[in-house]
């Protein structure tokens, strides 16, 4: 992958495993936007951004999306004022066929003006053509994912064990519905990274290694 051309970074992480840390931490280092479940919901209930209002705006201007942007001011520290507005790292309960389509019109609108690092979404699939991008899976063990959990959400063990198997089988169920293969297979990706012993800004240290 070549930093010195527009470039995208996905990547894919377990519920607790750190991997949305790693993912902000890394766009930090690389000076690009960061996007997320977050940030892509918000836009789309505050804003409608429907695949038939995507496709008005695609007709006004080929770079919709930087025009968007724009209009919004939106900073590449936008995601993270949504964190902070009561988004919670867990999976849809509920969504449709259009949904995911807008979804995944409004981050080709984002890949096509700028480099950035995507969370989630299913952005190793919906990248997976493209010649300068890098996927990452970030994992950790249960009993790890549970002790964030348990300190980031104030839940007690069990509580975060349901929540972790819970939202598992969410987003594989997610993953499987719309893209037809599995979240858990190797080869959609270029590197995989356990957390287990490693700080976020370990992985980040290897990731910007191999940059």
């Amino acid at each position: 992958m070549n930093t010195n051309e527009k470039f995208i970074i996905t990547i894919n992480r377990e519920l607790g495993s750190g991997g949305r840390t790693v993912g902000e931490k890394l766009a930090e280092r690389l000076n690009v936007p960061f996007y997320d479940k977050a940030l892509i919901q918000a836009l789309e209930k505050k804003y409608n951004l429907s695949v038939e209002e995507i496709e008005k705006l695609k007709g006004r201007s080929h770079s919709w999306w930087a025009d968007f942007k724009r209009a919004l001011t939106i900073g590449f520290t936008a995601s993270k004022t949504y964190h902070q507005s009561g988004f919670v790292d867990e999976p849809d309960l509920l969504i449709t066929d259009e949904i995911f389509q807008a979804e995944q019109e409004i981050l080709k609108g984002i890949a096509e003006v700028e480099s950035c690092v995507i969370a989630g979404r299913s952005a190793f699939y919906v990248f997976r053509d493209e010649p300068n991008r890098l996927s990452i899976l970030i994992q950790a063990s249960m009993e790890q994912r549970i002790q964030r959990l348990m300190t980031k959400k104030g839940i007690s063990h069990d509580e975060a064990e349901a929540l972790v198997h819970k939202v598992d089988k969410m987003r594989e169920n997610y993953v499987q519905k719309y893209t037809g293969t599995s979240r858990y297979d190797a080869r959609n990706y270029d590197f995989v990274f356990s957390m287990d012993g490693k700080t976020e800004d370990d992985i980040v240290d290897l990731i910007m290694k191999y940059l």
